[in-house]
């Protein structure tokens, strides 16, 4: 074989390697309840959850649904997150709180349970599109 065939080959097996990893850290999105069943079954990956922040009668933000006390714990955020499921659960967030949480449309969180709550360690935020369908924001 020569020398160019080997390199080639080489070059297709590191590819093939780095794309069966890379499933491994791939994750579908997942109900608080469906979280839960896999940290019993042993599952240390991590886990997307996503939600929106409880709301109250006239269709607010319920305030009591972020909880960030800098004096405290400044490197900690408390969240009430409703999955798709309707599903409220506490979430403990390992970032201070971020900037127009309360604005976002959806949010996702990443981590797992630990002690019977979910911890996250990452948080993704769909904030709302400033363009509507027929409308223009001036």
């Amino acid at each position: 074989m020569k020398t160019s065939h080997i390199i080639g080959l080489v070059v297709i097996a590191i590819a093939i390697a780095i794309i069966v990893s890379t499933f491994d850290n791939a994750s579908n999105y997942v109900s608080f309840k469906e979280a839960k069943s896999l940290s019993v079954d042993g599952n240390d990956n991590n886990i997307h959850v996503v939600g929106t922040l409880p709301k109250d009668a006239q269709g607010n933000n319920d305030p009591n649904s972020i909880i960030y006390n800098p004096t405290v714990d400044p490197n900690t955020t408390y969240l009430l997150l409703a999955d798709e499921e309707g599903t409220t659960e506490k979430v403990a967030l390992l970032k201070p709180r971020p900037t127009d949480i309360e604005k976002s449309e959806k949010i996702v969180v990443i981590g797992r349970y630990q002690n019977g709550t979910f911890v996250a360690k990452d948080i993704l935020m769909k904030c709302p599109s400033k363009y509507n369908e027929n409308q223009l924001e001036e």
